[in-house]
């Protein structure tokens, strides 16, 4: 973005980028789409379930933070990858630790999910 552009066209551009990534992690990253699915499929059956608007709330909330720790996590794997494909440590680490946060992220979608359902 241009360091001139400022107000709403500013947020306009933004928008965009922001489209882009989306449009970029969807036609690359497959676990982005299976998430992406998960949400969408979940937060519709939450209608359907005996629970509160607040516990609904929480429900979907775990499924989208999924979804933003995967953005993250690929956006670390493409800087990642863009640097080289030789292996090294630190790399790996970075990646190993990018997939443990979505790992994290998912366990709390079924902590979340499982705590209002089953008790």
């Amino acid at each position: 973005m241009k360091p001139h552009v400022t107000g709403l066209k500013r947020i306009l551009h933004a928008t965009g980028y922001s489209f882009q990534g989306l449009r970029a992690a969807w036609n690359n990253e497959a676990a982005f789409r299976q998430e992406l699915v998960l949400l969408i499929l979940m937060t519709t059956l939450s209608f359907f379930l005996p629970v509160t608007q607040v516990e609904q709330l929480l429900m979907v909330a775990s499924l989208f933070i999924v979804v933003i720790v995967e953005l993250i996590n690929s956006a670390i794997e493409a800087v990642v990858d863009r640097i080289g494909p030789e292996h090294h440590e630190l790399s790996g680490r970075a990646k190993d630790i990018g997939s443990a946060a979505v790992f994290i992220a998912l366990l709390l979608v079924v902590i979340t999910w499982g705590s209002f359902l089953l008790f």
